[in-house]
């Protein structure tokens, strides 16, 4: 016969590892949940394919043309100037934050919008596209005029 004592501290132990090892899987689909739609809202932020791109400005009520304009790497910096840190408000605005991704290679995504108010026989609106690891992580609407604007996805 094969007897074997346990101390207490020893269950106690194990019941603190347990926890742990809960918690810390709750955290991580947590996290992975939150990062599929916007702080606050209900927007998904899928866009690893074109078909998950355009749902996702149309989300927003846009109309863009399904071929971007333009895809390219941008290396967010490690430290933002004046202009990053203003273009990071909009992106807080909406519910992002560039600042999580300094130092990262993302996509920048660009669309031509056709149906923005007062342009729409224009190709002058473009809807600029963020994505890292096939989710939006920010972005804007922007014109191309001189003097023109830029804002967050949502239509002002």
């Amino acid at each position: 016969m094969f007897v074997y004592s346990v101390k207490s501290k020893q269950v106690k132990a194990v019941l603190v590892a347990i926890t742990v090892i809960v918690i810390t899987v709750c955290l991580v689909v947590l996290a992975k949940e939150s990062k599929e739609t916007a702080q606050n809202s209900n927007i998904n932020l899928k866009a690893s394919d074109s078909e998950e791109r355009i749902s996702f400005l149309s989300q927003f009520g846009w109309e863009i043309d399904e071929d971007p304009v333009e895809v390219c790497e941008v290396i967010i910096p490690e430290e933002f100037d004046d202009t990053y840190l203003s273009y990071n408000e909009i992106q807080k605005e909406q519910g992002f934050d560039l600042s999580a991704y300094a130092g990262k290679r993302v996509k920048r995504w660009t669309y031509c919008i056709k149906n923005y108010e007062g342009y729409e026989n224009e190709d002058f609106i473009r809807a600029n596209m963020l994505i890292y690891d096939g989710l939006v992580v920010g972005g804007d609407v922007c014109s191309l005029e001189i003097g023109g604007f830029m804002h967050g996805f949502y239509k002002p």
